[in-house]
């Protein structure tokens, strides 16, 4: 098992999907994992989700960090306000004094880059505001959150960013992903876990990009119907690879190996699937499998 007991891990839209299985991970290999998002039980009614109405929240995930052997913290931080992000990091150096890990998952657009059926609309006949929108999500949240808690990160040897996309750099440089908007996005995600790799070198920190394979999410799981216990029921309507996805989990377990591991520095500025990551440390998903959906393309 990975123990990273004593790391203090921030991972920025830990609210549901990967976020959530991401620090539930962490809080497997016992660190302190501090979960930010706009989803809060009790938090203050400005900020407000583009998953509005949804029952996951940021108390939820901490929780489940706490029940699986770590510390969860739970942070109510809109990371698209500069201002609420540097609050934010100055909260974690007089608590903590530093960071170990800074795991950037922020979305929030998975309902805004539409169904299959609006899928490959021209970025002429797209709707403008929507497609900005999506850059604004899932780029300007991951620099501002950048911008303000690597310094923290530089305050203890051998820290580590991890950049969470949708597809290798490898695989969208080949393939149109959904529209314009979200290619870029995704697209970028990926140089920017490069170019921040570049950067923090210097300082014996690593940064690297990792993409999830298919993972059944809570909105996938209702997209189709099932829950985690009976995803299996969706396979013959499912397209083509259902079969290799994942949970939120798998990935998280992968990231945490990582970040566990003495030599994760040959990782610096790296673009990786879940599936590899578990191939090199040896970690299973929750069902003792190793799915790769990445593998089928």
């Amino acid at each position: 098992m990975t123990d990273l007991r004593g790391s203090v891990v921030v991972v920025a839209g830990a609210t549901r999907g990967a976020g959530r299985g991401i620090a539930a991970a962490f809080g497997e290999a016992g660190a302190t994992v501090v979960c930010t998002g706009r989803s809060s039980r009790s938090g203050r009614a400005d900020v407000v989700s583009d998953y509005a109405g949804r029952p996951e929240t940021i108390e939820g995930t901490a929780e489940l960090v706490t029940e699986l052997g770590g510390t969860g913290v739970a942070r109510q931080v809109d990371h698209l306000e500069p201002d609420r992000v540097a609050a934010l990091a100055a909260e974690l150096r007089a608590e903590y004094g530093g960071i170990d890990v800074l795991v950037n998952d922020i979305w929030g657009a998975e309902d805004l880059k539409g169904a299959p059926p609006e899928w490959n609309t021209p970025v002429w006949e797209h709707d403008l505001a929507v497609g900005l929108r999506i850059l604004r999500l899932a780029i300007d949240t991951h620099l501002i959150t950048s911008h303000h808690l690597l310094p923290l990160l530089l305050e203890r040897s051998g820290g580590l960013v991890v950049e969470v996309t949708d597809g290798t750099t490898a695989f969208n440089a080949e393939n149109y992903r959904i529209s314009a908007y979200y290619d870029l996005a995704k697209v970028a995600v990926n140089r920017l876990g490069w170019s921040q790799g570049h950067e923090l070198t210097p300082h014996g920190a690593i940064a690297l990009a990792v993409t999830p394979g298919w993972m059944r999410s809570e909105l996938m799981l209702e997209a189709y119907g099932v829950t985690e216990e009976t995803w299996r029921d969706a396979l013959e309507r499912a397209p083509e690879g259902f079969a290799q996805s994942e949970t939120p989990r798998f990935v998280g377990r992968g990231i945490a190996a990582l970040a566990a591991d003495p030599d994760r520095a040959r990782w610096n500025q790296a673009s990786v699937t879940a599936g590899e990551l578990a191939r090199a440390y040896g970690v299973t998903d929750l069902d003792g499998t190793q799915p790769d959906a990445w593998a089928l393309h």
